[in-house]
Formats: structure tokens, sequence, C-alpha cells
């Protein structure tokens, strides 16, 4: 894939991150954060710049889809587009006006496209019902109570299950896959709240995520973007996909996220909800720089686990089956 196809694709998932002109600026502050990382960790192909571009308004729709010509890469810049519109909920009708007219522009084969919403759209069901149902903790006692030595064991091997499949996750070659990791983090919050007490429902979780600067669009912007700049993707331009190896390397930042989200949700709860929204950043932030050691020392883990994954049981697990 040339810098220009890759630029292009690029562009057309920034463009769509940024579809239905109502991006809180947290969010536009997290993808641009996001943009500057990849620059910096993964030679970005420019972008940051890209950023500031669909940003002011320099760059067009037109302009991305120019550097496109082969049908595989077109068919990527489709999902990546359907994807980040979803990435924070159901699409907004500037988002669903936005995908109508890039899918018609791009001139797709209607039978590929149609499987992949299908697969899409599956995963989206099933993130909506992603919170499962679990005991409450009895009325009346104080969290410490409601948690004690062998429950907190039993929370942090669950926050490091989910963290090691979310890295797996971001590791497959499927451009839908990276969808299941924020369903999955939705859910790992949602048990530990229940494990103290507090009942929870999805949109308090993702104002949760937010609020500790997980940004949801970002977020699956930087899966992507990882993938698509360490090769993951290649097979879109009609390349044959080598082993996780190769990129695996630069990849599964998942992994960290989710583990350090965790560990910021348990001592959230545990302390009564009272962390400020900048000691909950904070917090994190802190938490990520072990995380992202720790993602080194389980990256064969991450790997063995990416190789037993599929659609089926991405689905199930989403769906808390």
């Amino acid at each position: 894939m040339s810098s220009q196809e890759l630029q292009s694709i690029l562009t057309i998932a920034l463009l769509a991150a940024f579809a239905d002109g109502h991006k809180a600026d947290t969010e536009r502050e997290a993808i641009r954060r996001m943009a500057e990382s990849l620059e910096k960790d993964a030679g970005g192909a420019g972008l940051a710049k890209l950023y500031q571009d669909v940003l002011l308004q320099r760059v067009s729709l037109d302009d991305a889809l120019g550097g496109l010509t082969d049908l595989g890469q077109r068919q990527l810049a489709y999902e990546m587009a359907l994807c980040v519109c979803d990435a924070d909920g159901r699409q907004s009708p500037a988002e669903t006006a936005f995908l109508a007219d890039l899918k018609s522009r791009l001139r797709l084969d209607g039978a590929e496209v149609a499987a992949f919403e299908r697969e899409e759209g599956a995963l989206m069901d099933a993130a909506e019902t992603v919170v499962p149902l679990a005991p409450r903790a009895p009325a009346g006692t104080s969290p410490a109570q409601r948690v004690d030595a062998a429950r907190e064991a039993e929370l942090d091997k669950s926050i490091l299950n989910t963290a090691l499949l979310n890295g797996a996750l971001e590791l497959l070659p499927q451009s839908w896959a990276s969808m299941a990791i924020i369903p999955l983090q939705v859910k790992m919050v949602y048990n530990i709240g229940q494990a103290h007490g507090v009942e929870l429902d999805q949109g308090h979780i993702r104002e949760f995520i937010a609020a500790v600067g997980v940004g949801l669009t970002s977020q699956y912007l930087e899966q992507f973007g990882r993938k698509l700049l360490g090769g993951l993707l290649g097979k879109a331009a009609g390349r044959a996909l080598g082993g996780l190896g190769g990129v695996a390397t630069g990849m599964a930042f998942s992994f960290a996220t989710t583990y350090a989200l965790g560990q910021v949700a348990k001592r959230y709860y545990a302390g009564g909800r009272v962390m400020s929204t900048a000691l909950l950043q904070e917090t994190f932030q802190s938490l990520l720089v072990p995380a992202k050691q720790m993602q080194a020392q389980y990256l064969p883990q991450i790997q063995q686990t990416a190789a037993t994954l599929d659609a089926g049981k991405v689905l199930a697990m989403v769906r808390g089956a």
C-alpha cells in the first residue's frame, strides 16, 4: 500500500469521526492525542497533519477518494468509516448520511458490503445488551465490607483476562474486531461496580470511561491506525498477511488501556465515587505506564489468545454468553 493510499484511508476515517459535527471537546482532544501518539510511535504517515487538515476542513472527501483505486482498499475505507461512526454508539442522522454518500462514491461490491454490515450490526446489537445481570451487594454495607480480599483478587483476575482478550482482538486482521473492545470494557466496568454494590447502566459507564480520558471514537481510531500502519490490514491491498509476531510488538495497546481502566474503576467504586475528573485522569495515566510494561510481559499470551478467536466467539463474549 502506497503512502498516498494509506493517507487516503486514514483521512476518510478522520472525516467519519467528525461527520456529525458535534464531537465534545474532550473527544476532540483525545483524537488529537491519538494522532500525535501514532505519529510518534508508528511513524504516523503524517497523521497529526491529517488531523489538523480534517479539523480545519482543508481536505475533502473527494480529495481522499482520489487516492483510492483498488477495490479492496475502497472496501476497507468504508468498513473503517462505518466502525468509526458506530464506536460511540448508534449513528446520528449526519453520520448515516455521510456513510450513505461514501458507499455510493466508493462503488463497492454489494455482497461484500452487506456481509460486513451484518457482522458489524450483530456486534452493535450485542453491545447494547452487554451489561449482564449480577447479584447485588446487600444494602447498607460499606464498600470495604462489600469486597473482601478474595473478591479483590477475583476482580484483578477478571481485569487481567479482559485486558488480554482486548489485546488479542486488536491483533485480529478483521476490521470489525476492534469494535468488540469497547463493549468488553463496558462489561468489565459494570462488573466492578456491581462488586461494590453500585447499580450502573451503559450511559453511566460510557460517561465514566470518557471521564477517565479514554475517548470512545479516538480509541477505535488508534486501534485501526495501528493495525493499518503495522501492516495487519495489508490483505485489503491484495497482499497476504504474515504471522502475528511481525506486527504484534507495536500492537496490543488495548491491553494497557483496558488494564489501567479496570484498575481505576476498582479504586473509584471502592472509594465511594468521590474522585474528581482530574484525579480520575491523573490516576489512569499513572497506571497506564506500568500497564504498558505488563503488555510486553503478556505479549505471548495475547498472541496465543488471538490465534483462537473467530467471529462467533467474539460475538458470544460481547453478549456475555
